[in-house]
C-alpha cells in the first residue's frame, strides 16, 4: 500500500474543514481577475489570512486549464536538506482530498523535509480547486545552486500538460514602507529573469532556478500582484512581502 503525506498546517494556515476551506478559496478566487494560463508561476505560502489574496491572483489564471501534472517546488524551512527531495509518499493529502504523487527518477526522497513543511502544502488546495484532478511532483528545496534547480526544472518541464509552481514569500519583518521598496526591487529582478538573494525571498533557491530555466527557454515574466501582510492583515510595523508572478513563452 502507498503512503500519504498528511496535512501539517490544516487548521492553522488554512481551514481544516473541507467545506470551509473550499468556500474560503472560492471567495478569494472570485475577487481575483482572470488572465491567461501561465506555463510557470511564483506564489506566496503564508497563512491564507495574510497571503491568500495574492496567491488567488495567480491561481485564478489556472481556472479551466487542461493541466495534468504540477511540478511544485518550495523551500525547506525546518530540515537541513542538500539538493531537492521528494516525500516518501505516493499521495499528498489536504482536507480537499488526496493528490497522487508522480515518482520521478533522479531525485532523493526525504520524509522529514516534507513532514512539517508548509511551503508546498498551502499551494495544493488552490491547485485542487482550480485544476481538479492532476498528478503532483512535490520537491522540497534545500541547499541547492540555481544551476541544479534549473536542471531539475528543465528535466520536468514537459509540455502544455505540465505546470511549474514555485512557492516563495518575499521580504520578512521589515517596516511597511521599507518592505514595499525591497519587494519592488525584488520584483524588478524577477521580471528581468535575474537573480534574487536569500534575504529577498525565503524561496530564493527555487526562484533562481526558475529564473535561469526561464531565461534559457526564452520566457517572459509578468507581475500579477505585489503586496504584503500590512495590506491584507493590517499590521504595518513588521510585515512579510508576497508576490505573484506568471511566466509565458516570449511570443505568447
Amino acid at each position: 500500500m502507498g503512503r500519504t503525506r498528511a496535512p501539517a498546517v490544516a487548521g492553522s494556515f488554512y481551514p481544516e474543514d473541507a467545506k470551509e476551506l473550499a468556500a474560503e478559496i472560492s471567495r478569494l478566487l472570485e475577487l481575483a481577475p482572470r488572465g491567461p494560463t501561465p506555463k510557470a508561476l511564483v506564489a506566496p505560502h503564508a497563512a491564507y489570512i495574510y497571503s491568500g489574496p495574492i496567491a488567488a491572483s495567480i491561481f485564478k489564471r489556472l481556472a479551466g486549464a487542461r493541466i495534468e501534472r504540477v511540478v511544485l517546488l518550495g523551500p525547506s524551512h525546518f530540515t537541513r536538506l542538500r539538493g531537492l527531495a521528494l516525500p516518501q509518499a505516493t499521495a499528498f493529502a489536504t482536507p480537499l482530498g488526496e493528490v497522487p504523487i508522480e515518482i520521478v527518477e533522479g531525485f532523493a526522497s526525504d520524509a522529514d523535509a516534507h513532514a512539517r513543511e508548509h511551503s508546498l502544502e498551502v499551494e495544493v488546495p488552490f491547485l485542487q480547486l482550480t485544476l481538479g484532478k492532476f498528478h503532483l511532483v512535490p520537491l522540497a528545496v534545500g541547499d541547492a545552486a540555481r544551476e541544479e534547480v534549473a536542471q531539475a526544472l528543465e528535466a520536468l518541464w514537459g509540455g502544455e500538460e505540465t505546470l511549474i509552481v514555485i512557492s516563495s514569500d518575499l521580504s520578512h519583518y521589515l517596516p511597511y514602507a521599507e518592505a514595499r521598496a525591497a519587494d519592488a526591487a525584488t520584483a524588478k529582478e524577477i521580471l528581468a529573469l535575474g537573480r534574487v538573494l536569500p534575504g529577498d525571498a525565503c524561496g530564493a533557491a527555487p526562484v533562481n532556478g526558475l529564473l535561469l530555466a526561464a531565461r534559457r527557454k526564452g520566457m517572459r515574466a509578468e507581475l500579477v500582484d505585489l503586496r504584503n501582510s500590512g495590506d491584507t492583515a493590517g499590521e504595518k510595523r513588521r510585515v512579510v512581502g508576497y508576490g505573484a508572478f506568471a511566466f509565458y513563452p516570449a511570443e505568447a
